[in-house]
């Protein structure tokens, strides 16, 4: 483990090296860069060593203090050059359940229009939508819940961003029925800003792609917004 002076050190280079370096240069050739590069590689690899996806997202856990500081400093001086350390760690963030970190990744890889890593083949603005989305679901399917906040933040991240309509149906599914968990089944009155939030989106998701798996999920927001407006008629 590094030194409080041997991290503040890391950042501060990281902060100095990104801000000297701005788009279409890469970072490649910079000591700090190429130093978390080459970290990053051997941790890659200890991943492939491991099977399990559970396991993967622990591993990934654990290693993302030892990037932070480097991170740290990119957002600090950042000018958007091409980075292939800072977005693997947005999306080791995301697999680590560190959603606000992964977003706040999001925000300046977004921002500065940085790409993939060439392994994968959706856009950025993509990954992260459907990164969120799926995470969203899966809690959903599991009955652990998720925060709102997050699927409604990457909505607005990845908003003027292309992608495949199927992928952002995902995403307006999730909010959807994030929306509709909030809502009770005595349909007060407290609840109908959430059911028509909730219909908004799940409505968005069958229009993108009808079978997104929505239509159950609409058709019972709808009885209860009928059954809200019978009791307050």
């Amino acid at each position: 483990m590094a030194s409080l002076a041997q991290r503040t050190q890391l950042r501060k280079r990281a902060e100095a090296e990104s801000a000297r370096t701005a788009p279409p240069a890469l970072m490649d050739g910079l000591t700090t860069y190429e130093l978390m590069l080459a970290k990053l590689q051997q941790d890659q690899l200890r991943l492939k060593q491991v099977q399990s996806n559970r396991n993967k997202a622990l591993l990934k856990a654990e290693l993302l203090p030892e990037y932070a500081d480097y991170v740290a400093g990119v957002l600090a001086g950042g000018k958007g050059a091409q980075d292939d350390v800072f977005v693997t760690v947005m999306l080791w963030r995301f697999d680590a359940g560190d959603f606000a970190g992964g977003l706040q990744a999001a925000a300046y890889v977004l921002q500065h229009d940085l790409k993939m890593p060439e392994r994968f083949n959706r856009t950025t603005g993509c990954v992260v939508a459907e990164e969120i989305a799926e995470a969203a679901l899966r809690a959903l399917k599991a009955g652990t819940g998720f925060d709102l906040e997050v699927t409604l933040q990457a909505n607005e991240l990845t908003e003027s961003h292309d992608m495949p309509d199927g992928a952002r149906a995902k995403l307006m599914l999730a909010i959807g029925r994030l929306y509709a968990l909030k809502v009770k089944d005595d349909a007060s009155g407290e609840d109908l800003g959430n059911l028509v939030n909730a219909k908004e989106y799940l409505t968005k998701a069958i229009s993108l792609y009808s079978a997104c798996g929505a239509k159950k999920d609409l058709e019972r927001v709808d009885r209860l917004l009928k059954k809200h407006a019978d009791t307050n008629g």
